[in-house]
């Protein structure tokens, strides 16, 4: 099975569960994702302090539906969980339409779709459907209505996996767990993730970095991480939230809040040849304007394909498997794995014979360009790292400078490394031992 089937396969599975802030949909979640990656659960109790929020209650639902007059179940939970507003307060009442009208949500605009709607710390109730399903509604009659949930103390839920790297320094990957029937907005990037997360565990002797996977509700989810890691935040020099990484449209990446941290220009240099969009960070979207709150300022991304609210199925019904293609996928997770390719070989490298050029026959580094055509790339390469490892220019800005593909440059500065020519700088200047 490809890649892009197997991540297909996971979204389809994951869709149908009723995801939400917390609860059992959110567990259930996570054990699925266990079963392809290790994970480590944490559960934070409901009223823990968490930077300026609060762990909610927790909200959990067995059924909920509008009944007519014959009993019939106009509008079904278990037809899809977006037929409940998120977070509903329990109900069971008789109510005239105009009362019920009152909390039913439709699309005017998308007359066949149920849109997606949640409430969270409002303390209310209320029904999604079709528009279409709504003008069926006598509004002479009465219906029966239920939620059978429970809002009650527990806990907020959220995992990590980590992939171990030969160094501390962390590359930290967010995916959001809350929302329910989903597929593009929420599902494909948790597809991605695990894919991700399995290719990086199976480099021979480990990836260099660090990496950390994080799936957590939005928000409080990523609030409650940050607050409960405030003392081991230095360790993550690069971070990207999945988000929207199923359907047909271009990669998008919006760019940190720091504008040019190394994942931003990472991120711009491993789309280069693709059809995609750079943006500036904006305090609005996913859960990158949390770790790159000013108090924070992580270096964190956010990687998409179309942008939330940017397609005509967001939120809604037909944000379903059909949306998300396993070759979409496939170019995200592509995408993804160019990025971390590229800080996994990103080094500050020192020329330690800077005065005049090297003698290179010597070292076995020479092939004439007008002999070996083939070697002018490796060649040229070299040159362009001796003239720029002054401890200043990492091996991404000699790619650019240079316009020689990055793997070409790496090949270049390890060969000039074994030969004795450059030491690598450690992010603070000095020699990396």
């Amino acid at each position: 099975m490809t890649a892009g089937a197997r991540m297909h396969e996971l979204v389809r599975r994951l869709h149908p569960i009723c995801r939400s802030m917390t609860g059992d949909g959110v567990r259930r979640t996570l054990e699925i994702i266990g079963e392809s990656i290790p994970l480590e659960v944490h559960e934070v109790p409901t009223g823990t302090p968490v930077l300026d929020w609060t762990i909610p209650q927790e909200w959990n639902i067995r059924d909920a539906y509008v009944k007519d007059r014959t009993g019939r179940r106009v509008v079904d939970f278990a037809a899809t969980p977006l037929h409940v507003v998120g977070y509903s307060v329990p109900v069971h009442a008789t109510l005239p339409f105009a009362e019920l009208r009152e909390h039913l949500h439709t699309l005017p605009g998308q007359p066949d779709l149920i849109p997606y709607r949640a409430g969270y710390y409002s303390g209310t109730w209320g029904f999604c459907l079709s528009d279409n399903t709504l003008k069926e509604l006598q509004e002479d009659e009465e219906f029966e209505v239920r939620i059978d949930a429970t809002l009650a103390d527990g806990h907020l839920t959220y995992a990590e996996h980590v992939v171990p790297g030969r160094q501390a320094d962390e590359v930290l990957i967010v995916c959001h767990t809350c929302h329910p029937a989903l597929a593009n907005e929420t599902l494909a990037g948790i597809a991605v993730a695990v894919e991700l997360a399995q290719a990086l565990a199976a480099i021979p002797g480990g990836p260099r970095l660090t990496y950390r996977f994080l799936f957590a509700p939005g928000t409080i989810g990523s609030i409650t991480w940050l607050a409960r890691n405030r003392d081991r935040l230095g360790l993550v020099k690069h971070g990207l939230v999945l988000a929207c990484a199923g359907d047909p449209g271009p990669l998008r990446y919006k760019r940190s809040r720091r504008g040019d941290a190394a994942v931003d220009r990472a991120a711009a240099y491993a789309l280069r040849e693709l059809e995609h969009t750079l943006v500036d960070f904006t305090p609005y979207g996913y859960d990158e304007r949390q770790f790159c709150s000013p108090g924070f300022n992580l270096p964190v991304g956010l990687l998409t394909r179309s942008p939330n609210e940017g397609y005509p199925e967001y939120h809604t019904s037909a944000d379903d498997p059909e949306l998300v293609t396993p070759d979409a996928m496939a170019g995200t997770l592509a995408a993804v794995r160019e990025i971390v390719e590229v800080l996994e070989g990103d080094r500050v490298y020192l020329n330690l014979q800077p005065y005049g050029e090297p003698q290179l026959g010597k070292r076995g580094l020479y092939t004439s360009p007008s002999l070996n055509r083939d070697n002018k790339q490796h060649q040229m390469a070299i040159l362009w790292i001796l003239n720029y490892s002054d401890g200043d220019h990492s091996l991404l800005d000699i790619a650019q400078r240079s316009e020689i593909p990055f793997a070409a440059v790496v090949e270049a500065a390890q060969a000039l490394t074994e030969a004795g020519l450059l030491i690598e700088q450690s992010p603070e200047g000095g020699e990396r031992t």
